[in-house]
């Protein structure tokens, strides 16, 4: 009994220790005046960036959200509350009401607005960007080759997730997907290291998977890198994608053991980053998570989306200065500038394909 005590009054005084951190740590939030004055850890907790990174997005957009009327909010406070809405997901009201903004909603809906344009129009190409050049798959290669789970020739893993949606006026029923809430069908192409290599935010969440492939830019520029002889370089993704000599999917139904359960089993496993991206994503930027619904119309939801993509990428901190690889509507630039040729039904070499992998590296 005299342990049981014990216990119960270290438990006590954890707790009391707890209440007097939290108060402290409120009073300190209390007393500051800018949130730049906050320590980095407690800074992050609010905006999910280092102050450093903010102040790099309030430099590289800041000129456009300028405004020269007097009573104008200034860039860093757009930028501070729109990350705060993307960080929680909260209504407009409630995040101009928290520590640091004080601005009305109205304010808060501007703010979100501008900064989101300004995001998609300077930075979502500089930090969202596909592998196109040989020597670029090459990197992407070897990263996956090197990876904890690693797939010899995977440059990507891909799938879709779904964002919900405040339901639209216009073909509200294109919208409902098949857990039954509205939303936009969302496809994202990441490496091992959970870096976004591209972003297709444009599909209502009625819409399969496959679809948003065929219908995506990706594919097609796959498949020119396939036709000018790089046979040995391809995604991954699930049984909802199409298998094609540039998109390597799973085998069903395969005797355990074998050398294509062994492959089937690798790929999933590869594959994985993909899914672990998807619970990062939203859990850091809860404006995404399926309890916090975007309040916008879908074509907003999508530019909220490629934002955060963007941000995830540079909290990652692996981005690299090449101007060469490109994003989704670049590479829809590059496909539409040159015209290829539909030939034979690529299921046969993407069979062969499987074949080939199969024999070298899981026999």
């Amino acid at each position: 009994m005299a342990f049981q005590f014990l216990g119960y009054d270290a438990e006590m005084a954890q707790q009391r220790q707890g209440a007097r951190s939290f108060a402290a740590e409120r009073a300190l939030l209390r007393e500051v005046d800018s949130p730049f004055d906050l320590d980095e850890g407690q800074f992050k907790r609010l905006y999910r960036l280092t102050p450093n990174l903010v102040y790099e997005i309030i430099d590289k957009i800041g000129s456009r959200l300028e405004r020269k009327y007097v009573s104008a909010l200034s860039a860093e406070k757009q930028v501070l509350a729109a990350l705060r809405f993307y960080a929680t997901g909260c209504y407009q009201r409630p995040v101009g009401e928290q520590w640091g903004l004080s601005m009305s909603q109205s304010s808060i809906s501007r703010s979100i607005h501008r900064v989101t344009d300004a995001i998609n129009e300077t930075m979502f190409m500089e930090n969202v960007r596909y592998p196109m050049t040989v020597v670029e798959r090459q990197v992407a290669r070897s990263i996956f080759s090197a990876a904890r789970e690693p797939l010899d020739g995977a440059i990507g893993a891909i799938d879709c997730t779904h964002i919900a949606v405040i339901g639209p006026k216009d073909h509200e029923e294109a919208y409902i997907n098949h857990h039954g809430y509205h939303s936009i069908n969302v496809q994202m192409v990441c490496d091992p290291n959970l870096k976004i290599l591209n972003v297709n935010a444009r599909f209502p969440g009625a819409r399969h998977d496959a679809y948003i492939w065929n219908a995506s830019a990706v594919p097609r520029a796959m498949k020119r890198a396939y036709d000018r002889g790089d046979h040995n370089t391809f995604l991954i993704g699930d049984l909802g994608y199409p298998l094609e000599p540039w998109l390597m999917t799973p085998l069903s139904n395969q005797r355990e053991g074998s050398p294509q359960f062994r492959y089937n089993e690798a790929l999933c496993k590869a594959r994985n980053c993909v899914e672990r991206l998807f619970g990062v994503l939203k859990g850091t930027w809860r404006c995404l998570s399926k309890q916090r619904v975007l309040m916008y119309e879908p074509g907003f939801a999508g530019r909220i989306v490629n934002s955060c993509a963007a941000l995830h990428n540079m909290r990652l901190n692996t981005v690299e200065n090449n101007s060469d690889i490109q994003s989704e509507d670049q590479i829809v630039e590059a496909v539409l500038e040159e015209d290829w040729e539909e030939s034979i039904h690529p299921s046969a070499l993407a069979k062969r394909m499987h074949e080939r992998l199969i024999a070298a590296k899981f026999t």
